[in-house]
């Protein structure tokens, strides 16, 4: 069942519009905020459609902003590999980004699989289905993190305070939900929203892909808002 869901995701993905990509910060040193985006499965690289956010972020912004994307494979035939491979690559990513830049506001934004190795990097992964457990970047990393913006995310569990749009039941989760070992920490939680509708195939287990697609045209406003009120403007 699943591989076939997956396989009707790749189908729809296909049929998508061009992706928008973020306009790059263009100058030298360490701007105020840097903004890590993480691509859906089956997206080219680059940001992805999650690119979008980030773009009107950047325009919004009374700051500069920097922006880079995870490099991962991002693709479904082999999930476990590839969320595995993405959150460590968000890990060394966003580790080397404190480290060059440590006075930076970090944002992070991630769609389906991409909202899935964000998390993963900053609470931990793997388990089950997705195999080995893996640990999170250690709290001094993480906690430079000021934003979060995951959509679509298969690690959604129920009833989680951050948690926001219409899949609002308690029987519900993601494909791969969070273990308890996993959730992310006290600090981090008041930075994170968690979008989520109701019948979508991989955040709510349900058999609407075509909710799972479309959060950008929903929630970018929103979301958009809560990060520049997380960064200060």
């Amino acid at each position: 069942m699943v591989s076939k869901l997956l396989a009707l995701l790749l189908f729809i993905i296909s049929l998508r519009a061009t992706q928008v990509a973020a306009v790059p910060y263009t100058g030298t040193g360490c701007a105020a905020v840097h903004v890590i985006a993480g691509r859906a499965s089956t997206e080219a690289p680059g940001p992805g459609i999650i690119g979008a956010l980030v773009t009107q972020v950047q325009q919004q912004s009374s700051q500069t902003v920097s922006t880079s994307s995870v490099d991962y494979a991002a693709t479904l035939t082999n999930y476990a590999s590839s969320s595995s491979q993405g959150t460590a690559a968000t890990k060394t990513l966003l580790t080397n980004q404190v480290n060059r830049c440590p006075n930076q506001k970090i944002v992070l934004v991630g769609y389906s699989q991409g909202a899935h190795i964000i998390g993963d990097a900053v609470a931990g992964g793997g388990g089950g289905r997705l195999g080995a457990r893996t640990d999170p970047v250690p709290a001094s990393i993480s906690n430079k993190v000021v934003a979060i913006v995951q959509m679509g995310d298969p690690r959604r569990t129920k009833r989680a305070p951050y948690n926001l749009g219409t899949a609002t039941g308690l029987l519900r989760e993601g494909m791969f939900p969070r273990l308890a070992s996993q959730e992310y920490s006290a600090t981090l939680q008041p930075r994170i929203q968690n979008y989520c509708d109701f019948g979508d195939t991989f955040c709510d287990s349900g058999l609407d892909t075509a909710v799972h697609l479309t959060y950008l045209s929903r929630y970018q406003i929103p979301a958009a808002n809560f990060i520049l009120t997380q960064i200060g403007g």
